[in-house]
């Protein structure tokens, strides 16, 4: 369908995706009505800095803003915030505000984002029990990130892990609990897995794998302890819950769109409906580089998917799809990542873990599909451009840390 003549585009969420898209319509000449709602009070703003710097206090609210107000005033991007979608009428193309009123539209893009995946235990309503995802999550952590203060955090991913960074860092009594038998034990290898865990046990973190949480205790509505399975009862001044994120697709599956994992798009962006996009954490998409679909959690990605779903509205040609990549700031470790790992039958160790400068690389039949790079930016900038190749190195090759990594990058390209 041809929307390059569209008058009236909707766009839902405030985070990466949404404010990308604003901007890659806007630059990209389109002149029609642009209104944006989200349903946080906050100006379109960046996630990755909560569980980091910002956590810690080190830079204002404002510098977490893409844009400031007045770019959306000079842009004449109209901003309904504070304001939750509540239904899309596809016939009428018309979207319902939670306070009654409509917006009408000729192209809609959906960046509703996810949510933290609940905790079903006993006691997680009780005062005190955190997630971790906005910007009112972190306004009601930060009071509590004082030094010698008991923190316990449910759930070795990134941002369990990151958040035990920042606690450490601020002085803070800090026990991980995570359920498998390894920290970051859905996203990487057991080497990465095992220098992590050694890195944060060295910095003071308790962390207790193969842990059974059965559920909270506390006094007068405030949590007082965490208890396992086992009876035993970790003292806790507050909680915080990272177990993994679920796509926010609710108001697109009442409205019809197909959903998979996530809401189901093409190579564009496009849904199901020709009018309506979806792209960021509420999207599940082509994965081009590896021939199936998936959903990615990443600021890559929604920037990516915000560019594709402004150019196909505006009827310009697709930007180019990078390979997927994510990064993870712990310590003074800065973990970057390129390409999906999932599959992988081989890895090859470029470099010294105890050395704490390395590289984890993930090959499939001798292909190069991802690399998990610690402070190693050589080796995740090459990676990126072999896994988009498609390139099969020997891992005596990758190994070698005697020839940079660029020249194993170029001597593939001609290969």
């Amino acid at each position: 369908m041809d929307l390059s003549g569209a008058s009236r585009i909707v766009l839902i969420g405030g985070g990466q995706a949404a404010a990308q898209a604003v901007q890659s319509l806007r630059m990209g000449g389109y002149e029609g009505t642009l209104t944006l709602v989200g349903d946080e009070p906050a100006l379109p703003y960046q996630r990755p800095p909560l569980s980091k710097a910002y956590m810690k206090g080190e830079f204002a609210e404002e510098r977490l803003y893409f844009k400031p107000a007045a770019w959306y005033e000079d842009n004449k991007v109209e901003l309904i915030l504070s304001t939750r979608a509540t239904g899309i009428d596809r016939t009428a193309q018309r979207v319902d505000l939670a306070h009654g009123a409509t917006l009408d539209y000729d192209a809609l893009v959906l960046c509703t984002g996810s949510r933290p995946r609940a905790l079903p235990v006993k006691g997680g309503d009780l005062d005190g029990v955190h997630d971790l995802r906005t910007l009112a999550d972190v306004e009601r952590i930060r009071p509590k990130m004082i030094t010698g203060r008991k923190l316990v955090i449910v759930g070795a991913g990134y941002i369990g892990l990151e958040a035990a960074a920042v606690a450490r860092q601020m002085g803070l009594d800090v026990t991980v609990l995570e359920m498998a038998d390894r920290v970051l034990a859905r996203v990487t290898s057991p080497i990465m897995s095992a220098f992590y865990e050694k890195e944060h046990r060295a910095q003071g973190v308790t962390i207790l794998t193969g842990a059974r949480l059965d559920h909270f205790e506390g006094k007068d509505g405030q949590v007082t302890h965490a208890v396992m399975a086992d009876g035993t009862r970790l003292p806790a001044d507050f909680i915080l819950v990272g177990i993994g994120i679920l796509p926010n697709a609710e108001l697109a599956a009442d409205a019809g769109l197909t959903i998979d994992n996530g809401i189901a798009t093409d190579r564009d962006a496009r849904t199901s409906d020709p009018r309506i996009f979806a792209a960021g954490d509420c999207a599940s998409r082509p994965l081009v580089h590896y021939g199936r679909n998936g959903r990615l959690e990443s600021v890559h990605n929604a920037i990516e998917q915000g560019k594709l779903a402004a150019a196909a509205i505006l009827g310009k040609p697709r930007p180019p799809e990078d390979c997927p990549w994510f990064w993870s700031d712990q310590y003074d470790l800065k973990l970057q990542i390129a390409g999906l790992n999932q599959g992988y039958d081989q890895t090859v160790v470029r470099g010294d873990p105890d050395e704490r400068k390395f590289a984890v690389f993930y090959l499939r039949n001798g292909t190069l599909i991802a690399v998990d790079a610690v402070n190693s930016p050589p080796e995740f900038l090459a990676s990126k451009k072999l896994i988009m190749t498609g390139a099969k190195l020997a891992s005596g090759v990758l190994e070698d840390t005697s020839t940079p990594m660029k020249d194993i990058a170029a001597a593939a390209a001609t290969a």
